[in-house]
Formats: structure tokens, sequence, C-alpha cells
């Protein structure tokens, strides 16, 4: 009797268990990989509250890339520095091995001080002794903060008087750190996930939309205007500059894809006149560059090889316009090909000289990428 029991309440028992241990699976997947998201952008949450330019670069992924293997493999291979040896036997830290992300801000486009937030593999007692050998420790905020002199033939000042020339850092946890150049101290705020304002709920929002490219930048109005101005002489346009100052926001992207490096660049206006204008602007500049490869002196001093590879990068910018509600944007997308990095390197390392033609180059034989998109300027 009890036997038979069992037996007709053992199904809906083990289907019971089955959906009980389905759930629990999803829950700790679904925790795992929010945790992983989380960690990612971990670095974003500890920089100065409300900057004017921040960069992001999941090194990790990027250390998976194909593209990255393939350009650490065409790059030159440096020597090894054996200062840096040294630094990586002191600290136990080597950059290539243990740094998974990192963000970088500047409050400022007029200023040289730098805001760095790291996450990785870091061993606190090697890293905390090796500073001290030129460097102070004191604590600021709360927190013990490290300050070293950039300059190691001297000694660091204290926080209370100038740290202008010294590296300020500090340990948040284990595996983060965070620190400047050129500051009295370290901001308070960097010790602690950013407040849920409305400014930073602006930068988060654009966070989020480049969380699947491994490095982007963002940029505020200031610091993009600042940009234009930078531009050099001959690539300057009073027109560019005029529209790019009237950008409330630019973003930049990177992203590897197979053997290619997807580049898109992205500016956001209130105003649909400027963007309009901004997009033509940007046609008229592809055009004018194709233009100015077709001739003839330049075709002398190009190979055709370096030539045919700027043209493909050209051909594969396609340029359009956004609209994100509240604001208008431009987005142009250009794709970086094995092609064209070995024809960039081929001409920085054998430039011809001014006597010389480009008639006497040989072709390349790599096999050359097709044009991609076409270039467009839509709603």
């Amino acid at each position: 009797m009890l036997h038979s029991d069992a037996m007709r309440f053992r199904k809906p028992i083990l289907l019971l268990l089955a959906l009980a241990l389905i759930t629990a699976s999803a829950l700790v997947a679904y925790r795992y990989t929010h945790a992983r998201h989380d960690d990612k952008f971990a670095v974003l949450e500890h920089l100065p509250h409300d900057p004017d330019a921040v960069v992001f670069v999941d090194v990790a992924a990027l250390r998976q890339s194909p593209f990255l293997a393939q350009l650490a493999a065409w790059a030159p291979q440096p020597q090894q520095d054996p200062d840096y040896a040294q630094f990586v036997a002191d600290t136990g830290f080597n950059f290539e091995r243990d740094l998974d992300h990192l963000a970088i801000a500047k409050q400022s486009a007029d200023s040289s001080g730098m805001f760095l937030v790291a996450e990785g593999k870091f061993d606190r007692q090697k890293i905390s002794a090796y500073a001290l050998r030129n460097g102070t420790r004191h604590t600021v905020n709360g927190h013990e903060t490290f300050f070293v002199p950039l300059d190691t033939s001297k000694t660091a000042q204290t926080p209370l008087n100038s740290s202008k020339g010294n590296l300020a850092f500090a340990f948040v946890s284990d595996r983060i750190l965070v620190a400047s150049n050129n500051a009295t101290q370290l901001p308070a705020g960097m010790f602690s996930p950013a407040p849920k304002t409305s400014a930073n709920a602006e930068w988060r929002e654009r966070f989020t939309r480049l969380a699947g490219s491994p490095v982007f930048a963002v940029i505020r109005q200031d610091a993009a205007t600042s940009l234009a101005n930078r531009a050099p002489g001959g690539f300057r346009s009073d027109q560019l500059s005029s529209l790019l100052a009237q950008l409330q926001w630019v973003t930049v992207a990177a992203k590897p894809d197979a053997d290619e490096l997807r580049l898109v660049a992205e500016g956001e206006s209130v105003s649909d006149n400027v963007t309009r204008q901004l997009a033509d602007a940007l046609n008229g500049v592809l055009i004018l560059a194709e233009a100015g490869l077709s001739d003839p002196k330049v075709r002398q001093q190009l190979s055709p090889d370096v030539r045919q590879a700027c043209l493909d990068l050209l051909k594969s910018a396609d340029i359009s316009k956004l609209d994100r509600g509240d604001t208008k944007s431009v987005r142009v997308v250009l794709s970086l090909t094995p092609q064209f990095l070995e024809a960039a390197r081929r001409y920085s390392t054998a430039m011809p000289s001014p006597e010389s033609t480009g008639s006497s180059a040989a072709p390349s034989t790599a096999p050359r990428t097709p044009a991609r998109a076409s270039r467009k300027s839509g709603t």
C-alpha cells in the first residue's frame, strides 16, 4: 500500500524537483551573466562625477579577439624593456595579462589632469611596497592613498602641499584601483559608486548603448568643441568646427568583427538642421578624399596597394542619420581590414623619396576586401 502510494507520487515529485533545478540553474545563470556585466562596467561607476570625456577599454575581451591577435602579429615586436620586466617582478602585475577593464576620464578639456579606474588582478601588498620605495602613504577621505612621483629621481610630496607631477592611487577593493595625476588628492566620489543623478543618467544611457563594443569613448559638448579646434591646419574646416561645436555628445566605438575592426562615430544634437548639415558636410569630405586619391600627383606618391586600400576604406564608409527622440544623430561607420593595415604598415616603413614615383611599386598580391556598404545620408 505504502509502496504503491510512493510510486504514485514519484513522477510528480521528480517533475517538481526537475523544475526546481531548472529554475535554480536559470537564476544562477542570470545572476552570473549580470554579475559579469556589472563587473565589466564597475570601473565606470568609480569615475569622477559628471566628467567631460570618458574612454573605456575591455582589455579582457580584446585579448580574445582574432583581429587584435592579427594586429599584434603584424605590429613590430618591441624589445623587452628591462625596467618593465623588473616592475612585473616586483609588483606581480603584468598589464597584458592581469588588467581586465580600464576607464579614463577628464573633467576639463583644457586640463592635463586624468583620472583612471582599473579592474584586474592586483597583489596589493607587493604594489603598496613598490609604491613606498619612492612615494608616500596618507589617509585621504578615509582611504589609504599612495603618492608616487612620476619622475622617479624625485620624492613624492605630501598631498597637503602639491602633488603636481605625482601619481595618486588607492585600492577601492582587491580588484579595483583608482588613480589620478596632477591632482592634490583623489575625489571622494571615486571610492564609491556614482549616485543616480540626472547628469549621471545621461552618461549611463550612452554607456549602455555602447556596451557591445570593447573600446569606446563618450565626449561631452565642451570636449567635442576642443577636439574640433585642435584639428591639424590642413584638415581643419570652419564649417565642420562650427557644426561639431553644436553637438551635445560625441561617441566613438571600436569593435573587432572577425578579421576586421568596425569603427562607429556618432554625434548628437538637439537640432535636426545641425545633423543634416553635418551629414552633408561629411559626405562632401569623403567625395573630396576620393577625388584627391585620383589626383596624378597622389598616384605618383602612393603605391597602388596603399591607394587602393585607402579607396576601399572610404567606400566602406556609411553615413546615416538617426532619430533618438530628444536628440538627432549622425553616425559614421568605417571598416578597417587586414589589407588596409598591411598597406598602412608598408607606407609607414617604406615611404618613397621625393624623387621616386609610385610607378615602380609592385601591386599587392594579397586579396582585397570588396567595398561594403555604400554611403548614404537618410533618416
